[in-house]
Parts: structure tokens; sequence; C-alpha cells
């Protein structure tokens, strides 16, 4: 994503669907194996409660009735208080049985929670106080029927109160345990979008499995390619890089050469370099995985690393060489997965997308429609949020040509199917804020503020109310509210994405200068005249170091500042000014991406 740009992608997920492969024998049938990152790990135990934020909506764990789990609630809504029996060790193993074969006939979710949850209690009971694995074992059992039924804010709590069971000093299964906790605690944070506790609890995990596997465990190296495609998805790609080559280094060192797991890893690593514009790195890594791949025989593999070779040729420039790897991945997934599978439009959207970019447009709108031919009626069993992804990919394109209609057409299509669903906030917030760039290209800065008004809320709302992305939004939103003149909104988003922009990026950033540049405009329109020449000084003093003084940009600027000069030399006497020209010109100026900072 070009960073002065608000781009359609800006914050869709990347998480990849593979399953992490460390598993605890304690846990292995019941904890959801984790896709996200992870932080550090605190240095004791007492530090453990410290490291996430509080989630909001989740009943506080000693709110609960005397226990992590409650009362029981019966179908009919009643509270079993009755205890008789649950003394009994073998009660707990039995409820559980039965919980567990209820999950998996999919006859009544409702009933094996019940279940669950009185097996909890009777291990509680039988355990005195003393740490059991098989109450921990049941308590991942418990929060994973609750994040079936998609009641997530229950599942929490009884995760955080499975971490604090097992005592590491106890052995191996303790601690495998407590890592199944904290990675499936991960997972449920990151089901309702808050990655920043997800990431928090996935390092915490990977600090104790390496605490009892050591740092060169190939697990250790699944949970660190694991974590790193978490950050992907968070946009924190240094910290990603850093973590795949942890595991690219595990894995060579305990596997053969061209392994799998080197593969996987290399294929992640090609999309982070791609990600930080290293397209020469990428495309190594990636024909790397693609050579391990075939090697392994698996050819449908290679036909995903090949989109991604593709794009990377894209990025490079080299068409020819671009179209031969979507041709061939084409190939492969018409034979093995149907010319209407949405593998088969994810090529027509890239050829779309590479015929666009070199000004074949008849080509690129042709496979835009054969792509939303696949999208318009999908085959069953095809998630979604997979044909959600595919509309957002192709109104990128149709914005490009200027087709704004077209585009936001598509937007509202992906908004519908996601549907506010958990999970999602990031992805619908992406998309309600490319459509407010959109409307406000097109003049409706009504719908421009409404969009992004409602983007902001729901990043603020999954925790990523500090990402650089977020400031950007917020500097657009601003802009909205200077079209729709109310002024003093205006001011306090944009100071809001300052300090945003400030910390992500530094104040000598062209992003965080373009804010501090609106920031003026609005001062100097709600007569904060000092203020405004303070800022917009400093603004002139980093462009004309940065940029030269003879830049058209330092031009303006200049203009702008000697204009406030002379007024503030006769502040009885001021002249009105149109808005749009207290404002950044930088910031009015539209392009097939979106509106630059």
């Amino acid at each position: 994503m070009n960073k002065s740009e608000l781009s359609l992608k800006s914050v869709s997920p990347v998480h990849s669907k593979k399953d992490s492969q460390l598993e605890s024998e304690v846990s292995s049938k019941s904890n959801p194996k984790s896709k996200s990152p992870q932080g550090k790990p605190p240095s004791d135990k007492r530090n453990e409660k410290n490291l996430r934020k509080p989630n909001a909506g989740v009943t506080p764990l000693k709110k609960l009735r005397n226990s992590p789990l409650g009362g029981v609630k019966l179908q009919n809504g009643t509270d079993d208080s009755s205890e008789a029996g649950l003394d009994n060790p073998n009660l707990g193993r039995f409820l559980l049985k039965q919980a567990r074969d209820l999950i998996s006939s999919g006859d009544n979710p409702q009933k094996a929670l019940e279940l669950a949850l009185r097996a909890a209690k009777s291990f509680e009971k039988c355990a005195n106080g003393k740490p059991s694995l098989e109450q921990v074992m049941c308590l991942h059992v418990t929060a994973a029927i609750y994040c079936n039924l998609g009641q997530y804010n229950e599942a929490i709590p009884v995760l955080e109160h499975s971490i604090e069971i097992p005592v590491i000093e106890e052995g191996q299964d303790h601690a495998l345990a407590k890592f199944a906790g904290h990675m499936q605690l991960g997972d449920t944070y990151a089901m309702v979008g808050q990655l920043e506790n997800s990431i928090l609890c996935y390092t915490t995990g990977l600090g104790v499995q390496k605490q009892v596997l050591g740092d060169t465990d190939p697990r250790v190296g699944e949970t660190c390619r694991y974590l790193a495609e978490a950050h992907v998805q968070a946009l924190q790609f240094d910290e990603a890089e850093k973590l795949c080559q942890t595991a690219l280094d595990i894995h060579r060192e305990n596997g053969s050469p061209a392994s799998l797991e080197e593969a996987a890893d290399r294929r992640l690593m090609g999309l982070i370099c791609e990600m930080k514009g290293d397209h020469e790195a990428a495309l190594e890594h990636l024909i790397l995985a693609s050579m391990a791949m075939v090697a392994n025989g698996l050819e449908m593999e290679v036909a995903s690393v090949d989109c991604s070779i593709g794009d990377t040729y894209l990025s490079l420039s080299r068409y020819d060489e671009a179209i031969f790897a979507y041709q061939k991945a084409l190939t492969v997934f018409k034979t093995t997965k149907g010319e209407n599978h949405p593998s088969v439009a994810s090529v027509f959207v890239r050829l779309a997308d590479l015929y666009n970019k070199t000004g074949r447009l008849r080509e690129s709108k042709s496979y835009c429609e054969n792509a939303l031919r696949i999208y318009g009626k999908p085959i069953p069993g095809i998630p979604p949020e997979e044909i959600a992804s595919g509309l957002t990919d192709v109104s990128a394109i149709y914005e490009s040509m200027d087709e704004l209609e077209q585009a936001l057409s598509l937007l509202q299509k992906a908004l519908k199917i996601y549907n506010d669903a958990p999970g999602q906030q990031s992805t619908t917030a992406g998309i309600e804020a490319q459509m407010g760039v959109m409307y406000y290209m097109s003049g409706n800065y009504s719908d421009s503020y409404n969009s992004f008004k409602n983007a902001i809320s729901k990043l603020r709302a999954s925790g990523e109310k500090k990402s650089a992305f977020f400031g950007i939004a917020l500097n657009q939103m601003g802009l909205a509210c200077v079209q729709r003149y109310a002024i003093n909104e205006a001011a306090e988003l944009f100071e809001e994405a300052k300090d945003i922009l400030e910390q992500e990026y530094g104040p000598y950033h062209p992003d965080t200068l373009g804010v501090y540049s609106n920031l003026a405009g609005t001062y100097d329109a709600v007569g904060r005249l000092d203020d405004a020449i303070e800022i917009l000084e400093y603004v002139v003093g980093m462009r004309e170091e940065k940029l030269g003084t003879a830049n058209p940009d330092v031009d303006d600027e200049k203009r702008r500042l000697a204009e406030l000069l002379k007024e503030a030399g006769r502040v009885r006497n001021r002249k009105a000014r149109s808005l749009e020209t207290l404002l950044d010109v930088n910031s009015q100026t539209v392009n097939n991406d979106g509106i630059k900072v």
C-alpha cells in the first residue's frame, strides 16, 4: 500500500488458513489451533494477568458465580445449582465425552455446552484446589463450544482461567496445556477483531513453548511462522520478517533441504518482502518455495505460489512473465477445481489488474466480468468471505478506471456479505473507509463522512486506534468535515491523526506533514492564527529541506504562510478566504487509489 494513500486493500486479513502443528496431548482434541501472532512472554506468572488490555463486554472472572464457569444455564433458562455427584471423578469424564459426541454430531450444541459446564464443575470439585489437566482440557472444550455458538465473550474468561491452572514446574504436559490455552485465547481474540490482544496471547504462548522445548525445536519454528502471519495481518511487516526468518533458520537446521516447512516459510517471506517493496527478494523466496513444493508433489499449492510469483513480476513491470505465471496457475485451477471455482476468479482478477495497468482496458473489463460471473453464483461450500474479498479486488480495478458507481456497488455487496461478522471488523472498516474515499471523489461529502465515521468506530472497537491506517482514515474524515463546514470537528480529527502519525511515522514523514498542513488550515479557519503560523512555518521548513525550495508543494505552502503572516500584521482587517484555500492542496488531489493525505 502506498503509505500516502488510503488503499482498497488496506486492512484485508492475510492470515494463512494452515493449522499450527504444535499440539498439547492434554488438549489436542479440544484446542482450535492457533492462527495468530504473539508478543513477548512475561518474566513471571504474576505478569500474565497484565498482558492483555481489558476486553469490553466480557464479564470479569471474579464476577462470575463462585467459579469461572458460573451457574449452568439449562435450555429453559433456569440455573442448575445441584452439585449432587460432582465429586465423583468419573462423572466429569462421562459428561465431557457426551459433550464431545454432541459436538461431533452437530445435533445440539446448547446441550453440549450444558454438559461441558457440568463436567468442568465436576473436575474443579475433584481437583480440591490442585492443578488438574483434565479440568484444563474441559475448559478448552467449553470455550470452543462457546465460540461455535458465537459467544466469544463468554469463552474469554473461561480460557483465562484455563491458563491460570497449569504449573510449568509440574512438567511438560502442564507447560503444553498452558501453551494451548494462550494460543486458543489468542484465536478467540482474533475472532472478535482484537488483534493487539491476540498478538499478546500468541507471544506469551511462544515464550512458554520456548521455555519447555528450547529455541530451535521445529515446533517453535511453526509457531514463529504462525506469529509472523499474524503480524502480517496487523501490517507489522518488520516484526513479521524477523519471526519468519527465525522460523526459516530453525527449519533449515532441523529439516532436509527443500522441506515442506521451509517451503511454507519461504512462501510467507516472499509475501512479506513483496509488501515491503523488496520485489527481487520476494521473487527469490517464491521461486525456491515453488521448487520445494514441486519436489514434494504439491501441484495445487504450486499454483497458488505461481499467482504470487505473477504478482511480483507485475510489481517489477515484467508483464510477459507475469502473464505466463498467471496462465500457468489458471490451467491448474481449472483442471483441479473446476472452471467456476473462486480460485479461477482470483486469477481472472489478477489478469484484469495487469491489463488495466498496461492500458488494455477492453481485456481488463472482460476478465473482471468473468470473475464477477463466478462470484455472482458461488459454488456450495465456498466461504462467503472469499467471495467478498474477490468483490473488493474487482472494485479496486473499476475504481482505477474511474467507474466509481460500479466500484461502490461492488463494495456495498462485499459489505453486505461480511455483515458485521465477528472477527471481520477490521475488514469491514477497510471497506467502509474506501467507500468514504470514493464518495469524496464523487463529491458526495455527506456519505463520505458517514462511511468514515462507521469505519473509525469499528477500528476503535477492535483496538486498532493506534495504527497508521487509523491516522490516515482520521485525516480523510477531517477533509470530509471541512467540505461539510464542520471545522471544529475537522480540527479534532486532524489533531488525533497528527498524534498517531507522529508516533507511527515520525514528524518528518510526508503523511505527517500533510496532516500538519491540514491542521494549520483549520486553525486559521477558527481564528487560531498564531497556531496556524507556527505549524506552517515548521511544514515549510521541512518541505524545503526534503524537497528543495523550487518544489511546487513548497511554493504553495510558502504562499499560504506569507498570507497568514501578512494577515497577522493587520488582524482587524482580516480578509475572508474560501475554506478550500486553507487546506493542503495535496489533500484535494485525487488519483486512482484514493485521496492523498
